[in-house]
């Protein structure tokens, strides 16, 4: 692999960058400098641009700028919580799903989120790239499962490569045949919108595959008007953007802020993917929230928005078992029905037998389905 092509020297990338910059306190520094020497510290300028210095709670802030609480480590939290290494059968490759399997290209990003789940395998002192041998091997994989629909390239962040070497890569995954879908994972667009250029959006367009674009933005000030053009850009050369949240204690974790994102994204002509529950990685438990919080606020986003503002709100269940849906449960038998019939539940749904065990096929499970008012309602409803 080439060398990447880091972010501007205006980017800060230590504790007394920030200090000096007024971003964190100087009191602060010898234990942000505890944390630098564990975990990667880079805010672009455009991301330092959002910072409200006179609010110590900023939401931005608080998703870039280190703070002590990093160094506390709870119970439950691993530097692999969503056990990439336990699916990866070879350097570069994690294959957790049959279809589709993730393409960790780099090690890099404009800007470290303090949440990260890959804190542990990313930043100074790892590798920048993934060597050409074991991308070759990563390559071969690949061609070998002919199951394999949809490769993600993430990382670190894939749009830290350059537009040469990003076309690079799209065509030799076009040129597997069975390879139908490239999806990118990126935060280049809001960190630091500069980088796509006309170069890197044409790098992504490629013959013999569709590629898809998701946004990684977690507050609606990231979507800057540098960060929208930049955005349209890819969108207006066709190619489709979904975008990825993370629901941060203090940044998002209410309906009116969601809101303001979700709509802001769907403006943007992207179509909100996945709002992830926080990770379990060490250090981060001051910026998770709880389930039942989580489940809460997408309550009342449901009945703020539209549908094309509602993310799924799923959990990576740790040890590298997938992804699960965790939004509030709208539907539940109806028990004072007389004619109620056996049901199943699954990891992640309600599977009910529509008919009787005598087999009438009139006689249909009556539910309770509660609104977006909280109001409950029987389906079918009784005559």
């Amino acid at each position: 692999m080439s060398k990447i092509n880091l972010a501007s020297a205006a980017t800060l990338r230590t504790p007394s960058d920030l200090v000096a910059r007024g971003l964190a306190p100087a009191a602060d520094l010898p234990d942000l400098e505890r944390v630098a020497a564990r975990y990667a510290v880079a805010v672009t300028a455009d991301m330092a641009a959002l910072i409200d210095t006179e609010d110590p709670d900023d939401p931005i802030a608080r998703q870039f700028i280190p703070s002590a609480a990093e160094l506390i480590s709870r119970d439950g939290e691993s530097a692999d919580p969503i056990g990439d290494h336990v699916h990866s059968p070879v350097a570069g490759i994690v294959h957790r799903y049959p279809d589709r399997v993730l393409f960790k290209l780099v090690h890099v990003c404009a800007v470290y989120c303090r949440f990260c789940f890959r804190r542990e395998m990313v930043g100074p002192g790892k590798a920048n790239a993934l060597p050409q041998p074991a991308y070759d091997g990563a390559l071969d994989y690949i061609r070998a499962h002919k199951e394999i629909w949809e490769v993600i390239l993430t990382g670190g962040d894939p749009l830290m490569l350059s537009p040469r070497r990003l076309a690079e890569v799209m065509t030799d995954l076009a040129a597997i045949d069975h390879v139908r879908i490239i999806r990118i994972h990126t935060r280049v667009p809001v960190a630091d919108p500069a980088r796509i250029t006309r170069e890197m959006v044409s790098a992504l367009k490629i013959d013999g595959a569709t590629t898809w674009v998701a946004l990684h933005a977690n507050h609606v000030r990231e979507l800057t008007a540098k960060a929208r053009a930049a955005c349209a850009a890819m969108i207006d050369a066709g190619i489709p953007m979904v975008s990825q949240s993370v629901l941060l204690r203090g940044v998002n974790d209410d309906a009116a802020t969601l809101e303001a994102l979700m709509r802001g994204l769907v403006e943007c002509r992207i179509k909100p993917y996945y709002l992830h529950h926080g990770d379990l990685a060490p250090g981060t438990s001051h910026l998770r929230t709880t389930l039942e919080h989580g489940q809460q606020v997408m309550r009342e986003l449901r009945g703020s928005v539209s549908g094309l503002c509602q993310p799924d709100y799923v959990i990576d269940i740790p040890g590298g078992h997938g992804k699960a849906p965790v939004g509030p449960n709208y539907l539940s038998r109806d028990d004072s029905s007389s004619n109620l019939n056996s049901f199943s539940r699954t990891d992640s749904s309600f599977q009910a037998n529509s008919f009787s065990q005598e087999g009438d096929h009139d006689a249909e499970t009556r539910y309770r389905v509660v609104d977006y008012c909280g109001d409950v309602h029987l389906y079918p409803p009784k005559s």
